[in-house]
């Protein structure tokens, strides 16, 4: 199971921290990966990290921003957003992956959890 937490109502500017709960499986044999989806649009890949930590990889519309991590003791992958801007709001997802590449390509992620909604707004 994957659950991911976090979001909220935050100004342009601001910050926010997105948690990603894994349970169930070994989290550590799995590149983790974190997708956004705006309602009538297609999700699309925001950041990915792989199983050991040690490689990540950003959109570009989001790096410099955003930081993305793992820690591995507690089954748990953050996704610090920083700067954050209204064209950023949408539905958060974390998905696993069991290998890692920089492509964020859907179908390389075999599990999906619910995500979590960030709004970016004045």
């Amino acid at each position: 199971q994957l659950q991911a937490s976090g979001g909220g109502l935050v100004q342009p500017g601001g910050s926010l921290r997105l948690s990603c709960a894994a349970s169930g499986f070994t989290f550590d044999d799995y590149a983790i990966g974190w997708f956004r989806q705006v309602p009538g649009k297609e999700r699309e890949g925001v950041s990915c990290i792989s199983s050991s930590g040690g490689s990540t990889h950003y959109a570009d519309s989001v790096k410099g921003r955003f930081t993305i991590s793992r820690d591995n003791a507690k089954n748990t992958v953050y996704l610090r957003m920083n700067s954050l801007k209204p064209e950023d709001t949408a539905v958060y997802y974390c998905a696993r992956s069991p290998y890692y590449s920089d492509y964020l390509l859907k179908y390389e992620y075999d599990y999906w959890g619910q995500g979590t909604l960030v709004t970016v707004s004045s």
